[in-house]
């Protein structure tokens, strides 16, 4: 086990942490559990590259981390009416696209590795900053306009349909040249 894989983990324990803190209207708990996250999801990258400690096993836990951390994130706060559902829906939908992609590639023994492209990245970073305003919205009403978390939330589906279907197409073309 190294540094990396220890702050991965700890992402993965501060999930079900987080949505206890939401499920309490502790809200400023919640953000708090949120941003710790957040950063160690910065933080293993980073170190991981840094001490040159980059591990299979890292390969599979973080993308399992980011996404339970989002998808519980918009889960909760669609439960709790703060984040609309259809919104939820793109997200998670995009997430199973891509899981039933993997799963077929796999089922059909064709080898391929994944880079995210920069649409996924910015998509990610849209996810994360929605959750993040809506929270701060929960602590300080009036602070972000509502018309801020509209757009906001308009912009991270489009950015999420984009990503899902450059998903698509990258598994067509694997699918294609196999």
């Amino acid at each position: 086990m190294n540094i990396p894989n220890t702050l991965t983990l700890i992402r993965i324990i501060l999930v079900p942490v987080f949505v206890i803190l939401l499920m309490q209207g502790s809200f400023s708990y919640a953000l708090l559990v949120f941003v710790i996250a957040g950063v160690t999801d910065g933080l293993d990258g980073f170190m991981a590259r840094i001490l040159k400690q980059q591990t299979v096993l890292g390969s599979y836990l973080d993308p399992l981390a980011d996404k339970a951390l989002i998808t519980t994130a918009f889960v909760a706060l669609s439960i709790l009416d703060i984040i609309p559902g259809w919104l939820t829906v793109i997200v998670i939908s995009r997430d199973c696209i891509i899981l039933l992609g993997v799963s077929v590639l796999s089922l059909m023994s064709v080898s391929f590795e994944i880079h995210p492209a920069y649409v996924s990245k910015a998509t990610t970073v849209l996810q994360l900053l929605t959750v993040f305003l809506v929270l701060m919205s929960m602590l300080m009403p009036g602070y972000i306009n509502h018309m801020v978390i509209v757009t906001l939330s308009w912009t991270t589906a489009f950015f999420t349909v984009v990503s899902g279907f450059n998903y698509i197409f990258k598994g067509i073309k694997i699918i294609n040249n196999s």
